[in-house]
């Protein structure tokens, strides 16, 4: 089996051989890259699985690498793990808005570190769901073609918000939406329109979830994911 590539840009060099020397272990081929410019010149000709990417770096920055990643066609569907002393709401929110797949905060955890890259590699290796396939997350059945929500065997009751809301998290199990991506992602004639109105309607449709409902995690500060 190939050896998935992990590009690692990080320009502290203790940081960079600790996790070069650990990912290598978990069976993983990795490059270190210690400055932006540099990044943006051999990630599109390694097309790696998988980015771990520090975001104060000297030259481009590495808010700056995630957005021109992410807007090329080439580059855009390659997962990126935002790796950073910067943990302020504003900053992780920034990162997940632009395309990160997930962001992690220094000092971190190697052992968490590396679930969580394995869970971004899982997700993205998994096949795609077709928006009207019937999809079962836990003992929840989401059934798009009948509008039906079954959690066990018992039918659940939502309006056409909630249950848009419902399949678009419970698509992506584990993934972290910002509200502005559930704003996106849910389409429909009263769909959310301000952060505010997410909040509302993830009240709703935990409150008719019952015990279910704690599927849905709020991620503080950033916005919801449905648990993996």
């Amino acid at each position: 089996m190939t050896r998935k590539q992990i590009v690692v840009v990080e320009d502290e060099a203790d940081i960079l051989d600790l996790l070069t020397y650990n990912l290598t272990r978990e069976g993983y081929d990795v490059t270190g890259i210690s400055n932006g410019e540099q990044a943006l010149r051999d990630i599109p000709l390694r097309r790696p699985s998988l980015i771990l990417l520090d975001l104060m770096l000297p030259g481009v920055g590495g808010l700056e690498i995630c957005r021109i990643l992410k807007a090329k066609p080439d580059t855009s569907t390659i997962p990126i793990v935002m790796l950073t002393a910067r943990g302020e709401e504003s900053d992780i929110v920034t990162g997940l808005s632009l395309g990160a797949d997930d962001y992690i905060t220094k000092p971190f955890n190697m052992k968490i570190l590396i679930a969580r890259i394995h869970a971004v590699l899982r997700r993205r290796d998994a096949v795609p769901v077709k928006a009207d396939e019937t999809l079962k997350v836990h003992d929840i059945t989401i059934n798009p073609g009948r509008h039906e929500i079954l959690c066990g065997r018992a039918s659940v009751e939502l309006t056409a918000s909630e249950f848009r809301l419902l399949h678009f998290l419970a698509q992506r199990p584990g993934w972290v939406f910002t509200r502005e991506q559930i704003v996106d992602g849910v389409k429909g004639e009263d769909y959310a329109v301000t952060d505010r109105a997410v909040d509302v309607q993830m009240v709703s449709l935990r409150r008719k979830l019952g015990k279910r409902g704690d599927y849905i995690e709020t991620v503080r500060g950033v916005g919801y994911r449905f648990k993996e």
